[in-house]
């Protein structure tokens, strides 16, 4: 267990060293938006980000900063509010390797880390131009069925999972509640780091209503206090998503120019160069 989890926001984000395999779950899972602000702030670069199995706003700004090298995902959107500009303009000008997947296939890939496996099979792929666009990706044989090809996908396994909860505790623990995917990438990953609107005095697992949806300490590096450290984006239970928030971010981001300016009021300093 890790003894001193607690630390300042600032300290979690300088932990993220530049290259590090991050995975960041979707925008209804609890997105650490406060973190991206300070990896963005401290100017981190080099980023394979690992989406499960999308991402949106937190993508699209980590992207346009120009912190990602690598993007794994199934898709970056912002949904209702419009084209990821930034993602999509990077894209285009080939500034950032694209692993493109499919939302079934992170998911796996990603349990295949958990539990410690090399590889995992994964039908549903055969046929799909996904294959010509991923050479890690290998079709072989079922060994127990002749004629049945099938797909391996190697696992992911993160150096670093990076996520917003509701609540933890001073021992490490975190409550997730029903989100179990960050539970899995957690045990996928090396490190943990998440931000959280409150911390306990009372360890969460002597509270059987809670237990079942902690990640038990072992798994959780580091923990920082952000309250609404998801906003703009929205924390189920907790608060709504800032619609007209994420509304002028779209308008600003729609050039390179707008997308530095709206950089340099989100992080209240001098804009960083993408």
């Amino acid at each position: 267990m890790n003894q001193q989890p607690i630390c300042e926001l600032v300290e979690l984000a300088a932990a993220v060293p530049d290259g590090a395999k991050l995975v960041i779950p979707s925008d209804n899972c609890g997105v650490a938006m406060a973190a991206t602000r300070e990896l963005v702030r401290r100017g981190v670069r080099g980023l394979h980000l690992v989406c499960v199995p999308t991402s949106g706003l937190q993508a699209e700004i980590l992207v346009g900063a120009g912190a990602v090298a690598t993007l794994e995902t199934s898709a970056v959107t912002l949904g209702e509010f419009g084209p990821a500009h930034r993602f999509v303009d990077a894209l285009r000008r080939r500034r950032i390797r694209i692993l493109d997947s499919t939302c079934p296939a992170v998911h796996a890939a990603l349990q295949a880390g958990q539990k410690g496996l090399p590889f995992i099979p994964l039908r549903g792929l055969i046929g799909s131009d996904l294959l010509a666009s991923r050479p890690d990706w290998k079709v072989i044989d079922n060994p127990f069925a002749q004629g049945d090809p099938i797909v391996l996908l190697p696992a992911i396994n993160p150096d670093i999972a990076l996520f917003h909860a509701p609540l933890a505790d001073r021992y490490g623990n975190v409550y997730i509640g029903r989100r179990r995917e960050l539970l899995t990438m957690a045990h996928a990953s090396r490190q943990t780091f998440v931000t959280v609107e409150a911390i306990s005095d009372v360890d969460l697992f002597g509270d059987a209503a809670l237990a079942p949806g902690v990640v038990p300490a072992i798994y959780v590096s580091r923990i920082a206090l952000a309250t609404k450290g998801a906003w703009p984006i929205g924390l189920h239970g907790h608060y709504d998503s800032d619609d007209a928030a994420i509304s002028r971010y779209v308008q600003s981001a729609k050039t390179e120019e707008g997308f530095l300016r709206f950089l340099q009021e989100w992080l209240g300093e001098t804009a960083v160069s993408a």
